[in-house]
């Protein structure tokens, strides 16, 4: 579908007044409906005429059944939003197994994401001692990865905004499969930092593009489900992940270089990253963005129904419209009033994520369990039920979150972490070390990993790819993800180091503190995002100030 030229601003705002215009009024407003006085159940986005008059005083605009304009700027935006015909529903057909396979083939992003940051687990007891690492280099090796990913966000976030998210993913496929080789073949230190911090760049790159492409990509009732699968690929990666160290390390353990095996899986998904983006289409979202509407409407009949991809599109020109002639995206935009309260809501839950210290658990759980009284194979084995356990939180996940909202589910999340991790404290503190206190830290780090997953991870990053508005969506998330790299960075490098220094109790006494910390702060900051398609959501956020 081609856009029709928005009209001149002097001739839309004269109609605005009630002035006659060379068109008429209903001419001026119906102006993005292929210049055609809207009939009754012809679908507008209200917020279209906004952006063709004269800005956000129009959004109050609207066009009678006979085709004049009526001015209803004193009307609540709640009023006016039930004023718009809603969307065509969603129907069965070829469009939902086509919609199925783009996200099973994104999501390979994820998987990596998952793998990639899990195998560390397992490989860096046997690797410690082919490379001589010190606790220090162990913590080294293991941040490196979340340094790069925290650049790899930022970098990608633009990238993806500027290029495609489509193309940003081939790519990032590319670098997936660089790193993960010359992690396999490294010689020494040096050369694993060095793999290892590519390898977080495609991972950063991939926690920013593979959210945002299924978000815009999704219909609005089926976004959580659809955006959430991306966190089931990152916990089935890294089940994977100590699923696979667990074999090759029990089976293989006489071998010295036992990890650079464990490392090499990481390339098989790459290569069906790569080859399975390249069959995939552009997000609609961004060819509007491009004024490459035609292609827009062809990706939207491939994964809606015709009369939804139709709509759709008029709702995405519609607030492409909006920002149209205020250029390129940058960092300045996010300090608009009502973009700063997103922003800041939004980096805060990226860095609240970390803080629970689930990531400790999911790149050391291995060396937790034996600080607990496990021996080396037994915590080998016993950390894969922290990647069962995720699985099935992750799952359950996406049942409710499109039922409960996301959160409400974060703050449960934040509420259930602080009250394990005073359990672990209080076990750690009067249970004498050996078997029993062994077992009961295995018990509450697998409830908390299982709290974690189902109400924290997937909620956090599908709430992120849906709070920041079309025009810095990418900018934004690539910030508010390189906030939550560099925090799992942080407490990565810092873990081992915190172990040898205060214990178990201490360290999750931390992690208590700063989760009941996030959860004040997300209890008054974060907005709920379920239920309304990513332009209702711009609209309600701009309108609410």
């Amino acid at each position: 579908m081609r856009r029709s030229k928005p009209p001149d601003i002097n001739t839309a705002a004269a109609a605005a007044r009630g002035s006659p215009s060379p068109l008429g009024p209903a001419a001026v407003v119906c102006e993005e409906a292929n210049s055609t006085p809207t009939a009754p159940d012809r679908y507008v986005p209200l917020h279209s005429t906004a952006a063709v008059l004269c800005g956000e005083k129009a959004q109050s605009a609207r066009v009678r059944e006979d085709g004049g304009v009526t001015d209803e700027s004193a009307r609540p935006a709640a009023d006016l939003q039930q004023d718009k015909t809603p969307l065509p529903p969603l129907t069965h057909g070829p469009h939902v197994s086509a919609l199925s396979r783009l996200v099973f083939i994104a999501t390979l992003g994820g998987l990596l994401f998952g793998y990639d940051t899990g195998v560390i687990n397992g490989a860096l007891g046997p690797m410690s001692v082919d490379l001589g690492l010190t606790s220090v280099t162990e913590g080294l090796v293991t941040s490196v990865l979340l340094i790069g990913a925290a650049i790899g966000a930022l970098v990608g976030g633009k990238i993806a905004d500027s290029r495609g998210r489509r193309y940003s993913l081939v790519r990032l496929a590319v670098v997936f499969f660089i790193g993960a080789l010359g992690t396999v073949l490294a010689p020494n230190l040096g050369v694993m930092l060095v793999s290892r911090f590519i390898l977080g760049l495609a991972v950063g790159g991939a926690s920013v593009t593979v959210p945002v492409y299924l978000a815009e990509l999704a219909p609005a009732e089926r976004r959580g489900r659809l955006s959430g699968r991306n966190e089931l690929a990152i916990v089935v990666g890294q089940f994977l992940a100590f699923g696979i160290n667990a074999f090759i390390g029990t089976v293989w353990s006489q071998h010295g270089s036992v990890w650079r095996f464990m490392l090499a899986v990481a390339m098989v998904p790459a290569a069906a990253l790569f080859i399975g983006m390249l069959r995939m289409p552009e997000s609609p979202r961004w060819l509007v963005s491009q004024d490459r509407d035609n292609e827009a409407l062809s990706v939207l009949a491939r994964v809606r129904p015709a009369d939804r991809a139709q709509a759709e599109l008029a709702e995405i020109q519609a607030n492409v419209a909006e920002h149209r002639g205020l250029g390129r995206a940058h960092t300045g935009d996010l300090w608009v009033p009502w973009i700063r309260k997103l922003f800041i809501a939004g980096v805060g839950l990226a860095v609240a994520q970390q803080v629970t210290g689930i990531n400790s658990v999911m790149y050391y759980g291995t060396e937790l369990l034996k600080t607990a009284g496990f021996a080396r194979d037994t915590a080998l084995v016993a950390n894969v039920a922290n990647g069962v356990i995720a699985v099935a939180g992750t799952l359950l996940c996406l049942v409710i979150i499109d039922r409960v909202g996301r959160k409400r589910l974060i703050l449960i999340g934040f509420a259930g972490a602080t009250v394990l991790h005073l359990l672990i404290v209080l076990v750690a503190t009067v249970v004498n070390p050996g078997t029993e206190q062994a077992v009961l830290v295995l018990i509450f780090v697998v409830m908390f990993v299982g709290v974690q997953q189902t109400c924290l991870n997937m909620p956090v990053w599908v709430a992120l790819s849906e709070l920041f508005p079309q025009r810095v969506r990418g900018v934004a998330i690539g910030i508010a993800v390189f906030g939550q790299w560099i925090m799992n960075a942080l407490i990565a490098f810092a873990f081992p180091s915190l172990i040898a220094t205060v214990g178990i109790n201490g360290s999750f006494l931390v992690f208590a503190v700063l989760a009941a910390s996030a959860f004040i702060f997300l209890w008054k900051m974060l907005p709920e995002t379920r239920g309304l398609s990513l332009e209702e959501l711009e609209t309600q956020f701009r309108d609410a100030g």
